[in-house]
């Protein structure tokens, strides 16, 4: 996630070198933080276990060597020249590369979808021709769905390992950082360093939901002088202890490495990946800035001071040997020792808070997939682009990384399952590279063969060494990304049987048309926005409520909230407006389009942007009509994108009055009933934070013109009118339930599980920001 002022650029190359400067000075704070404290813990952790007989200057040079090409192969080769290549209209990340996958192919699983989405300007963003190779690839992930399920399986086990390192990466970075407590001549006792720890992570996590804007502009420096100061630590180490460290460049020196150590280098290969963790990061959080400002800052700054800082450790250890358990406290000279310690500290701080924020961004995409539950996001800053901060996931985070920390109490075992974690995610994007390189390059299969083959051998090397670690802490990354997986599949198995049952079980139009204009209960005054994920038809819940109450208002619209395969929906294509019935009805369908990266801001205007969304679409349709013999091809699926961010060409709509108010203001006018006006007073006194500002617009239409009909004027004043006695949001409150004759598995699934996160997750009302003072909830018993 971003933790800079920057607003995403979606052309890069248009930047100038003096912002691209700027840009890539901020990323140190957020792209970097991870990746540059790595060399607090990357030695001990290789040299732990059965490589411990092996420590002479020979094992140690060899294992610099290892770390500088991990350093080069992978940051370097695979991030710096191919990944930074691969955005999605700016974004990247494991998302990313899934969104541009699907959008190439139909490869989306996403239920509401409509051809009509694929009409969005950030849809179409490849080339038009094909390849053989390419559209014969493209035809067989297309036809079998158990192929595009497997690769949502792959993409979602990815985003839970990143969601593990939330809660392992602070772990040990903290830990790690205070280690240099246990190399002073003062130790602190084992018991004492935790209970810092402790104290340090619960400070860490609570204050999350400050947002890290009002300490943003310390992240940049902190992380700088940190690798300026390891950059110099590295170079005296260099020069005063072994300058011979230098010739450890050459990969001859792995061989005899693998030469001398055997099976047991090959294991150690789980704490060498070590030095690459973070990495991802170079590509997650591309969208915030720029792929000229991330190559800058790594090839300039980061990979340099890495490597120095490496070869100086190793030259340290290669003449002290019993350093190796602290060895990065062990090798800073006494002067700078207590510097060094807390810029140390503050280092790991800022590390930690980007992969927090990062965790909250990965879940706020899951959910856009339908894979997770809903949850309350908070918007730190409403004027920087991208810092959400999430309570309960907070929350679950804190909990679980204190039972880390307080469990293994060594950074040795929580680097196992870290450096875990960090190469599934990396062996995942490689996979989703190859894919992206025939599907959306439309390059020769043997070229994305060759790049996964060659990565792939690579990392799984790595991999392989890693797994072998799965005993020694392993387990535990493991474990988080099965806990995580699983809620991701049942919440998106729950929400998909649901979905079938409302699709199976809409209105039919025929029954809608026969009950009349009238529908055959009483037109209330005002609008009633129904909410239902149907793209299409009507939903059971409206025949349910029809049934119940004979009463409904004068204006009926059905509102879809929906997630598209893209990063950002412009504004101006955010709505879909159509007709369901011919005119008399005043019934109409309006769809919100987000992204996967959008956020869903409350601005208190929605209604005003749907009132003149649908008048706009009245006029167009209107002038349409006119050179159609056929007025019944004016509704029932035909929709039309309409944004309200546009002028009104005919300006047949004006804002008579415009002015903020208080939610609570008593004298403001109205034409709700006094029933409703106490009920209103009665929750602001309940709810006092109820007491926001509020956007009041009046519309008046304009006076007649040649060019309207009387029914368009008259369409238009039943909808001010409706808008003017007010709109009321009704709601399923849904039970989900197994069918008597389902399995034993998907009664577990369904009846404990789903109805577990529903209970616990926040409601449909919430999520949408619907006011509770006109919320309608209608019952319904989905039995799936």
């Amino acid at each position: 996630m971003a933790e800079s002022g920057v607003s995403p650029t979606r052309n890069p190359s248009q930047l100038s070198w003096v912002r691209n400067l700027i840009l890539a000075y901020q990323s140190f704070g957020v792209v970097y933080g991870d990746i540059s404290t790595s060399p607090l813990y990357v030695y001990p952790c290789t040299f732990i276990g059965k490589l411990h007989k092996h420590q002479n200057e020979e094992a140690v040079f060899g294992a610099f060597s290892l770390i500088f090409w991990t350093l080069t192969l992978l940051p370097l080769l695979k991030y710096f020249l191919v990944l930074l290549s691969a955005d999605d209209d700016g974004e990247g990340g494991t998302f990313a590369l899934y969104s541009l996958l699907c959008r190439h192919s139909k490869l989306s699983l996403l239920h509401n979808q409509q051809a009509a989405d694929e009409e969005l300007s950030a849809y179409n963003c490849g080339p038009s021709s094909e390849a053989g190779t390419s559209s014969l690839f493209k035809r067989i992930l297309e036809k079998h769905k158990r192929l595009r399920t497997a690769l949502l399986v792959v993409v979602l086990f990815g985003a839970a390992m990143v969601i593990g390192n939330g809660v392992l990466t602070p772990a040990i970075s903290v830990l790690s950082s205070l280690s240099g407590l246990q190399a002073t001549e003062k130790k602190l006792t084992d018991g004492e360093l935790l209970l810092l720890v402790c104290v340090i992570l619960v400070g860490l996590f609570a204050l999350q939901h400050c947002g890290t804007h009002r300490v943003a502009f310390m992240f940049a420096p902190i992380v700088i002088i940190w690798l300026i100061s390891i950059l110099f630590v590295g170079l005296y180490n260099i020069i005063y202890w072994n300058p011979k460290i230098i010739h450890a460049i050459s990969p001859l020196y792995i061989i005899k490495f693998f030469r001398v150590t055997g099976q047991d280098g090959w294991i150690s290969l789980g704490g060498v990946l070590l030095s690459v963790t973070g990495t991802e990061a170079m590509f997650a959080d591309l969208g915030h800035f720029t792929s000229v400002s991330i190559r800058l800052a790594f090839a300039v700054v980061v990979y340099p001071c890495l490597v120095v800082q490496y070869m100086g450790q190793a030259a340290f250890l290669s003449k002290n040997l019993g350093s190796i358990p602290n060895s990065f406290y062990n090798s800073v000279p006494d002067p700078v020792f207590w510097p060094v310690f807390v810029i140390a500290s503050l280092a790991a701080i800022v590390g930690s808070q980007a992969v927090i924020t990062t965790t909250f961004s990965i879940i706020k995409q899951c959910h856009a997939l339908g894979c997770f539950p809903r949850v309350k996001v908070v918007h730190t800053l409403k004027h920087i682009y991208g810092q959400i901060y999430i309570p309960e996931i907070n929350w679950i985070l804190m909990i679980l990384t204190l039972a880390i920390a307080i469990g293994f109490r060594e950074t040795t075992f929580i680097g196992n399952a870290y450096g875990l974690a960090c190469m599934i995610v990396m062996f995942i994007t490689t996979f989703l590279m190859a894919l992206v390189i025939v599907v959306v390059w439309q390059k020769s299969c043997f070229l994305a063969g060759l790049f996964l083959g060659t990565l792939w051998m690579v990392e799984g090397v790595y991999l392989s060494a890693a797994l072998m670690k799965v005993p020694q802490g392993g387990w535990v990354s493991l474990v988080l990304a099965f806990i995580f997986m699983i809620t991701m599949y049942v919440w998106r198995y729950g929400t998909r049987r649901k979905y079938s049952f409302d699709l199976h079980n809409k209105v039919s139009l025929k029954w809608l048309l026969g009950l009349g204009p009238s529908l055959g209960i009483v037109r209330v005054p005002g609008i009633g926005l129904v909410y239902s994920e149907l793209a299409t038809g009507v939903p059971a819940i409206f025949s349910h409520f029809v049934t119940n109450l004979p009463a409904f208002h004068k204006v009926v619209v059905f509102v879809c909230v929906k997630s598209v395969p893209v990063p950002h929906v412009p504004p101006e294509e955010r709505f879909l407006i159509g007709r369901v019935c011919p005119k008399p009805y005043r019934m109409y369908r309006c769809i919100v389009r987000y992204g996967y990266k959008d956020i869903q801001r409350e601005d208190g205007d929605f209604e005003n942007q749907l009132i003149q969304s649908i008048a706009e679409f009245i006029q167009m349709e209107a002038g349409e009509l006119q050179s159609l013999a056929s007025e019944s091809q004016s509704y029932d699926g035909r929709m039309a994108v309409l944004s309200s961010q546009k002028s009104l060409s005919s300006a047949i709509l004006t804002v008579s009055e415009v002015e903020d108010i208080d939610f609570a203001d008593p004298t403001r006018q109205s034409s709700k009933s006094m029933t409703l006006q106490s009920l209103r007073s009665v929750y602001e006194d309940e709810y006092p934070q109820g007491q926001v500002r509020r956007r009041a617009v009046r519309f008046r239409l304009m006076p007649p013109s040649r060019g309207m009909e009387s029914s368009v004027r008259e369409e238009l004043m039943d909808l001010i009118g409706a808008k003017e006695a007010g709109v009321a949001y009704i709601m399923g409150h849904s039970y989900v339930k197994a069918r008597k004759s389902s399995s034993w598995l998907k009664k577990l699934t369904i009846d404990i599980g789903y109805s577990f996160l529903r209970k616990n997750c926040r409601g449909p009302a919430v999520a949408l920001n619907i006011p509770p003072i006109s919320l309608i909830e209608v019952g319904m018993i989905y039995y799936v």
